[in-house]
């Protein structure tokens, strides 16, 4: 297992000599650390033990973003930035000087068998995490306070949760678990495996999925305080639902209100999409529709 961190304790005399006389047993080119740039960021560059295989990337945040963005690379690469907040002390102007963020996020990553895992002091301060990973990397990402997740790209498998913030997913092709408490999800998928399921769920804020045109689907919806909206054709399989088809102003094909969940297929079924909402509406949009 290969760690990397970004902090700088001054180490005790006996661990820096082994440090000096170990340090040449691990591979540097498995992970590396970038210096700063003079702009408070830390960043770390992170290998994959096999780079012919997909990894997995797990991030858990107490307070602070993760947005991740894929590439044709074969690292991991890492920037971490402590939030600048208001402390409610007036700062002493002193002319002619300026203030310079330094990096005190803490920022760690271990790898090890393709997974790395990456956390970071957010339990005293907020920190935003931004990441760049191959296409087919798997994300497990946590937030809990004062930031969102937003993933763009891929085809690796998404567990993501957020509890007071936004979920944002463009783009995406894999297996999709996603829950966000106090928050929109908002979700695009280039397109959809028919072997991989997906699984949305909010409980306070609009959940927003938008699907190629044909896209073959089967739905399970439940909207206990909101409404169903799409501009795709739903076949309905649960004829004992109560459900209501009502014209809509949104532009929108169908407007269904029901109170339990919903058996329906989009394009005659194909993979399974399950959608729950507790307090919000429920968007279901084809793909070039104009919404």
């Amino acid at each position: 297992m290969i760690r990397q961190s970004t902090k700088r304790s001054k180490p005790p005399v006996a661990g820096l000599l082994a440090v000096l006389t170990f340090a040449p047993l691990v591979p540097p080119a498995l992970a590396q650390t970038q210096p700063q740039l003079g702009d408070g960021v830390d960043r770390l560059s992170v290998h994959l033990s096999d780079p012919t295989r997909p990894g997995a990337v797990k991030v858990s945040l107490l307070n602070g973003s993760i947005a991740v963005k894929s590439y044709d690379g074969k690292d991991i690469n890492i920037e971490a930035r402590p939030r600048e907040e208001l402390t409610g002390r007036t700062e002493e102007a002193r002319p002619g000087l300026h203030r310079f963020s330094v990096g005190t996020t803490g920022l760690t990553a271990d790898e090890e068998n393709n997974e790395v895992r990456i956390s970071t002091d957010s339990l005293f301060r907020t920190v935003d995490l931004t990441l760049t990973v191959p296409a087919h990397t798997s994300l497990w990402l946590r937030s809990v306070n004062a930031g969102s997740i937003s993933v763009t790209g891929g085809d690796g498998d998404l567990d993501i949760s957020v509890v007071n913030g936004a979920v944002t997913l463009s783009d995406i092709s894999g297996s999709t678990v996603a829950h966000t408490i106090n928050g929109p999800l908002n979700a695009t998928f280039a397109h959809l495996n028919p072997a991989k399921p997906v699984a949305f769920s909010s409980i306070n804020g609009q959940l927003d999925v938008t699907f190629p045109p044909d896209v073959k689907a089967n739905l399970l919806l439940h909207a206990a305080r909101g409404g169903v909206f799409s501009d795709f054709d739903l076949q309905f399989q649960d004829s004992s639902s109560q459900s209501i088809r009502e014209g809509s102003d949104s532009g929108a094909k169908y407007h269904i209100r029901f109170g339990g969940g919903v058996h329906a297929t989009i394009n005659g079924g194909g993979a399974d999409i399950q959608l729950s909402n507790f307090n919000g509406n429920i968007y279901i949009h084809k793909a070039g529709g104009g919404h």
